[in-house]
């Protein structure tokens, strides 16, 4: 409710990535997810409805194959339809709505081209015209797809310097030999920086959740007047630690947008 909650304009983007983590939490998650966004998607309420959507997207990116599954079955899709279809909401929905549920039905398609029940459920919309021509997915509104999952090697992951290498490698000149010497300890070093960054923000992430965690215990009690001064103390120093962090997670989130799963985090 709070991560879909009309009253709000802007997105909870920390409700939503709750929602995520309790998807992720429970056996039962996704395929009671699935069920509850149905019913916000379906909402008389504009805002509720597309809220209901960007955490829709946001489930799709981080709750994994489970929840895809749940997602790619008729019985979800069939729902999706109804915001659509002049049968059933389709009358009274915004064209807002209407608009987002056909790009993501049909983003899905893209995404999962292997999920036959997603593309009959979009052929079906085209053919019945309630879908006259494919949408322009735009970049703002639609979450990308998962992060594929990484190659083994490093020399796997840069197929245009990994052709390179290769080229290097088979030649008997000396000065390409000595090349792919330096293309590899570019490579090494690229990755070691890559896996710094990584340790760096899994140590941050991580700090920031505890302190963030601690200041919720101790706002409990403030809102209660059952905090003492040294824990009043203890929670001044913790906000102003966040503080300081603010512009630390920024940064490290700029230099992660190629890594869906870190961006989430």
């Amino acid at each position: 409710d709070k991560a879909t909650d009309p009253s709000i304009p802007e997105e909870n983007w920390e409700c939503i990535q709750r929602f995520c983590d309790q998807v992720n939490a429970d056996m039962e998650g996704p395929s009671l997810a699935s069920r509850l966004l149905a019913h916000k998607i379906q909402s008389p309420q504009e805002l509720e409805a597309l809220h209901a959507l960007t955490v829709l997207g946001t489930c799709v990116n981080n709750c994994g194959e489970r929840f895809h599954n749940e997602i790619a079955k008729f019985r979800f899709l069939n729902e999706l339809i109804k915001v659509l279809s002049p049968k059933y909401y389709g009358t009274w929905s915004s064209e807002k709505v209407k608009s987002r549920v056909t790009e993501v039905i049909f983003s899905w398609t893209v995404w999962f081209p292997q999920e036959v029940k997603i593309r009959d459920a979009y052929q079906m919309l085209k053919k019945q015209g309630i879908v006259k021509e494919d949408p322009k997915l735009p970049e703002d509104k639609i979450l990308p797809p998962p992060s594929p999952r990484p190659q083994n090697s490093i020399f796997d992951r840069d197929e245009e310097k990994s052709k390179l290498l290769a080229r290097l490698l088979k030649s008997n000149h000396s000065e390409d030999l000595q090349a792919a010497n330096r293309l590899i300890k570019s490579m090494i070093k690229e990755e070691q920086e890559k896996s710094a960054k990584m340790s760096r923000r899994v140590d941050t992430i991580s700090e920031v959740s505890e302190n963030v965690k601690r200041m919720d215990e101790l706002l409990e009690n403030y809102k209660r007047r059952e905090l003492p001064k040294a824990d009043q103390d203890t929670l001044q120093t913790l906000f102003q630690r966040c503080e300081k962090l603010r512009p630390l997670l920024f940064r490290l989130a700029s230099e992660t947008v190629d890594d869906d799963e870190a961006l989430g985090k």
